[in-house]
């Protein structure tokens, strides 16, 4: 089995942001949870937004937690993320009335060269692996920017029935892992674009529109690339923006519905009985 991958000494560590406020009220799945706000869903039994929290605080990767939104009224109602707070796992920072502006508000509390990492409220399969993974891949690449994504088709095999959205290249169909990793202080000032795209992400062809529209063409004939998407992106932005693929298809398992919210407790009610079946060697009888 692979190990987590081990920090070097000698590698910077990240800052991690959760954004966790709502995108809008009336939200389906927060009222099918009897909640007050999509991050305290309960996730086998524990709220999302705490089990981010806590992969986050797994990794050596991660040296500082900072949670933006939901509003402290909410979260001061669950006793689990309370505690969690008074012990001083993270900092709570109050959210804007954008993701971008909740990013870029969170980040000010950051010095400027430090690599800040940021995630979701909803990214409740997230695990000490995923983080171990894409931080290690991010401190040794030289790119102002890197998001996280994921094949597409992996995905679709490993949870068949999950309804992802598909940036369809040329080379391989993709979809989000909603992580990023703001490696140098140039990178931070496209707050804003990412979360445009972000926003589009259910609109392949806006997404693809950020590159141009040479770049939309392409995509429409089949014949662009990820890595000449990422080109023509860093070339409009004047910045280094790369990708990390992620071998892990539950990292692009977030809880944006009902459904969802259904096929991650049963992912992880899968898991539990796995880890309680005993191995050969417990089931082995001896000579």
């Amino acid at each position: 089995m692979k190990q987590d991958t081990p920090r070097p000494a000698t590698h910077a560590t990240f800052s991690a942001i959760v954004l966790a406020g709502d995108r809008a009220a009336g939200d389906p799945l927060v009222e099918a949870a009897g909640v007050c706000c999509k991050a305290l869903i309960p996730v086998a039994g524990t709220p999302m937004v705490l089990r981010v929290l806590e992969a986050l605080g797994e990794s050596p990767w991660v040296d500082e937690r900072l949670l933006c939104g939901p509003p402290r009224a909410a979260w001061e109602k669950e006793a689990a993320v309370s505690r969690a707070m008074a012990r001083g796992d993270f900092r709570w920072i109050e959210n804007q009335d954008t993701p971008s502006r909740s990013a870029a508000r969170a980040m000010a509390e950051i010095p400027p060269g430090k690599p800040v990492l940021i995630t979701t409220a909803d990214h409740a399969l997230l695990s000490r692996k995923i983080i171990d993974y894409f931080c290690s891949r991010a401190l040794d690449s030289d790119h102002d920017v890197l998001v996280t994504l994921a094949d597409y088709h992996q995905v679709t095999r490993a949870y068949p029935g999950v309804k992802r959205t598909a940036l369809r290249f040329s080379d391989a169909g993709y979809s989000g892992c909603n992580l990023f990793a703001f490696l140098t202080p140039a990178g931070r000032r496209i707050a804003d674009f990412w979360t445009r795209v972000e926003s589009q992400r259910k609109n392949p062809f806006r997404v693809i529109g950020a590159a141009g529209w040479g770049a939309v063409l392409r995509y429409l004939l089949g014949r662009l690339t990820l890595e000449e998407g990422l080109r023509r992106i860093s070339r409009r932005l004047d910045l280094r923006v790369g990708v990390v693929r992620m071998p892990y298809p539950e990292a692009a398992v977030d809880v944006d519905t009902i459904h969802d919210w259904r096929l991650v407790e049963q992912i992880l009610a899968t898991a539990r009985d796995d880890a309680r079946q005993p191995s050969a060697a417990q089931v082995m009888p001896a000579d």
